[in-house]
This record gives structure tokens, sequence and C-alpha cells, in this order.
């Protein structure tokens, strides 16, 4: 039998509408979240690596009154890969671009907040550092390294050869590897920090469900490389809005001292490190870091202000 959500009844009283706009020959779906106020904060959410926008539910849980827009990333989740024709691949380039033609497809009004998750820190950062126009910025267990060189660089050289491997077999080899419910799980057992079994247990079903919800083999392959070849210390420097980084004291991915580094080369971030969890935040502690996140929002002026100034 299935758990249910320990974040149910909180998500189930935020409305939410589901959308498609289509995006580098993208059909884009994203989930609207809460109530678009003249003038307010929007947060656009951005997911990690296989994953969707359900991985973020239980942040946006915790989040009532906050308009946020969630997408799934082309060739994940509910999303088209990419047009053939777009120019561009599932690579970095191709989902900061993506990212900067989804944000303006969606027309806000208001200021605008850019979220990224594992992941999406290193498209969100890729985006900003190319154009992407925002108010302010959240990285939620930012990749602040190489992930080759963090506290399970082995690890992430057996997940290499994992995704070699799945690119040397035969089509449907390749595809049925990718998705194997035995690797899915050791990822979300490597990744599980907390104690709680029926909230681990939870995580991991969740991982089933959702880890393989990718459109093909090169899809994945492609998105891959960017995030183990890719971190959001290449961008920093040049990501002007004010930023927040949410980190974990046990992110397997990424060791803190690394974050702190992270920190010092943005013009303007704060670090705010969550203690007893690892790579899971969004899973674990979301109620931590959407304290940290509110506060953020507090602080900015609307649109409404700023023309009245």
């Amino acid at each position: 039998m299935s758990i249910e959500s320990p974040y149910a009844s909180q998500l189930a009283g935020i409305p939410v509408r589901e959308n498609t706009v289509s995006v580098l020959g993208s059909s884009s779906r994203y989930w609207e979240y809460g109530a678009a106020v003249a003038g307010a904060p929007t947060v656009v959410m951005v997911h990690g690596f296989r994953g969707d926008h359900h991985g973020l539910e239980p942040v946006v849980a915790q989040l009532p009154g906050v308009h946020i827009i969630s997408p799934d990333l082309p060739g994940f989740g509910e999303s088209t890969p990419l047009g053939a024709d777009s120019g561009f691949s599932h690579d970095l380039d191709g989902y900061a671009a993506w990212l900067r033609g989804f944000v303006a497809a969606l027309e806000l009004n208001g200021p605008v907040v850019i979220l990224g998750h594992s992941f999406g820190s290193i498209v969100s950062s890729a985006a900003l550092a190319g154009g992407l126009a925002a108010d302010a910025v959240i990285l939620v267990n930012p990749i602040a390294a190489p992930a080759l060189a963090g506290p399970r660089g082995i690890m992430t050289r057996l997940a290499v050869f994992y995704y070699w491997a799945a690119a040397k077999l035969p089509e449907k080899l390749g595809f049925a590897l990718l998705r194997s419910r035995l690797i899915v799980r050791v990822m979300s057992v490597t990744m599980a920090k907390t104690t709680d079994p029926t909230l681990k247990r939870w995580i991991h079903e969740e991982h089933d469900r959702y880890f393989s919800a990718f459109s093909n083999r090169e899809v994945v392959l492609d998105a891959f490389r960017a995030s183990v070849g890719n971190d959001v210390s290449e961008f920093a420097a040049s990501i002007t809005p004010r930023t927040l980084l949410i980190a974990a004291d046990r992110d397997d991915i990424t060791p803190i001292a690394a974050q702190h580094t992270l920190q010092a080369l943005f013009p303007q971030a704060t670090l705010y490190v969550i203690h007893g969890v690892g790579h899971l935040i969004h899973y674990e502690k979301p109620v931590e870091a959407a304290a940290q996140i509110r506060g953020l929002l507090a602080t900015l002026p609307s649109s409404n202000e700023t023309a009245g100034a």
C-alpha cells in the first residue's frame, strides 16, 4: 500500500492550475500554485535531474499565498523534448535557453524569483548568467563544485559508468537500464538521510513514481552529462541579483566547505545551512527551506511600491 505524502493536506489547500506553453519546440507543462497578485512576487521553480515538478511540491505546500510556477523540464515529466529544429540539444545551453524563453512566455507582472534545486541550480545559474532577468535567486542544494570532487565522488564515477553503459547498449536495453527500479532505489537510499521510516519509505516511493519519467535515452544522457560537467561556481560572479543559497551539512554531492566558497563568488549572496539532511532538502526539510524562502520574499518591494517610489 502506498504512503500518502506527509504534505498532502497542506498542498490540498493551495489552488493549482495546469498549463502548457510552447518553448523551443517543447510542449512545456507547468503547474501554477496560488493566485497571481498584481505587483507581488512570482517564484519560478526549476527541479533537479531526472525529477519533475512533483519533487518541489513539499516546499510549495509550505508557501500558501505565494504565487509559484513549477514546470517540468523539457524531456522530463509531462514536457516534451526540445524541438529538433530549435537548434538546441538537452545540454546546459539548451536548458538555459529554454528557461529564458519559458519565463519570457509567462509575461509575469511583479518581481520574479528564480528557484533552482540541484541540477536546477545549474540550469538557473546558466540562464541568469546568460541574460535571464530576476529580482532574486534561490538555490536549494546548489551544485557548488564539480560532482566528481564531492564527498561521494566514487558514487558519481559509478553513475558515469552506469550512464555510459546505458548509452552503449542497444536502444531498448539501454532505455530499460536507465529505468531500472533497482538503480533508482539505490540512488534514493544513498541520498535519503532521514531516520523517520515512514518519511523514508515515502521518499523511495516518490523516486519510484517520478525518477524515470523521461522521454527517451538521449534526453537523460545529455542531461546527465550536463549535470556532472557543470556547476554553479562557473556562473556565480555574473549573477547580480540578491541570492539565497540553502545548503545541507550532509550533502553527498557538494561538501559544505564548497558552499561557503561558492557564496563568496556571488556579488551578493547569503548562505543558510540546514543540519541533519543531505541532498533531499525539498523532501526532508521543506518547512525550514520554506521559512528561508518566505523571509527573502518579504524583503522584496512589490512592483507597485517601486512604481510609486
